[in-house]
């Protein structure tokens, strides 16, 4: 018991003191570089912003992630927890590329790529596994890397979900006495947590920019795919980001049907479509991944379950989802009746 609270409590005490603190030495370099998010049309901010902390709390992650491992915290599937830190600190690296100075689109592809095939390919090798997974795993480190910088688009979604999935996958960690991921996890939660007073505070708030939406992503996929090929229950995996998905792979599908360039940049996600209808930055972030949270422990909850009862929490993550995807027309509609 001891052990297990030392393996928590390490790394996310060194990435709370490194996330409140390394933000004070990569601030003057923001001003300094003029990394400066201008607001358009699509932003869902109105001032200029400075972007690119999240090279601050990229680093506070990875750091305590690493002293974790030299202190010997994890001594089983060393080897899992080196490539997954290796993946996200290539994914947070690609991310301050983006944010420095620019990367094409197709060159972000192909890093995401290698850094996907990468990731799945040693994890395959080190843990024995079949070869068919490589494409899934190279395409779901590609996939969350888009959908975390997608839904980076209000302030707090970001530092919340990070504290909310790692704060899962911490726990799945413990449950399955899985020492890389509470490691991970923990580590994840508590740096993201840090990066939130530096996001919301109004008039002085700072972006995590790509450098820290990739390395979340980056983090957080290649976290899934070594706990998924490690055995883990894939609803302890899949449940904390089935709100992100669901988001935007229905904003993707609406911009299909409609016939939009669904790659340019825009507004109609359901987090930010709740900010046109009265929902404060803080507030759309709350619910997403307040929901993001219920629908977690509904689902891990019911993991013991019989059948019966395990469909009837399935139905009810169901219809948590839904309700979310459908709040910004009940709001449209409410404000019409009333207008």
């Amino acid at each position: 018991m001891n052990h297990d609270i030392m393996t928590l409590a390490v790394p996310a005490a060194i990435a709370g003191v490194l996330g409140l603190l390394l933000p004070f030495a990569v601030r003057p370099l923001l001003h300094r570089w003029n990394l400066v998010d201008l607001p358009t049309a699509r932003s869902s901010h109105t001032t200029p912003v400075f972007r690119g902390m999240g090279l601050a709390i990229a680093c506070a992650v990875a750091i305590a992630f690493f002293i974790s491992l030299v202190l010997g915290l994890v001594t089983v599937d060393r080897s899992i927890a080196i490539i997954v830190l290796a993946g996200a600190i290539a994914s947070g690296m690609l991310g301050w590329g983006e944010d420095f100075r620019g990367v094409p689109i197709i060159a972000r592809l192909a890093v995401q790529f290698l850094v996907g095939a990468a990731v799945t390919i040693g994890l395959t090798l080190v843990l024995g596994t079949s070869i068919w997974w490589i494409p899934l795993g190279v395409i779901a480190v590609i996939a969350y890397i888009n959908v975390t910088n997608f839904m980076d688009g209000v302030n707090g979604i970001s530092g919340l979900h990070g504290f909310m999935v790692g704060g899962v996958y911490a726990y799945a960690g413990y449950s399955t006495d899985t020492r890389w991921l509470m490691v991970g996890g923990a580590a994840l939660a508590v740096g993201y947590l840090a990066f939130l007073p530096w996001n919301i505070r109004t008039g002085k708030n700072v972006f995590l920019g790509d450098a820290g939406s990739y390395f979340l992503g980056g983090a957080i996929a290649c976290m899934a795919v070594g706990a998924f090929l490690s055995g883990i229950y894939v609803e302890y995996i899949l449940s904390p980001l089935l709100i992100y998905l669901a988001d935007t792979g229905t904003t993707l599908l609406r911009r299909v049907l409609r016939g939009e360039q669904w790659y340019k940049p825009h507004r109609s996600h359901t987090y930010q479509r709740l900010t046109d209808y009265g929902f404060s930055h803080v507030a759309s972030a709350l619910l997403v991944n307040g929901l993001s949270l219920v629908v977690s422990v509904i689902t891990i909850v019911a993991l013991p379950f019989e059948t019966q009862q395990a469909l009837g929490a399935g139905l009810v993550v169901l219809i948590l989802i839904g309700f979310y995807l459908v709040l910004p027309y009940l709001l449209k509609r409410r404000a019409e009746k009333h207008a």
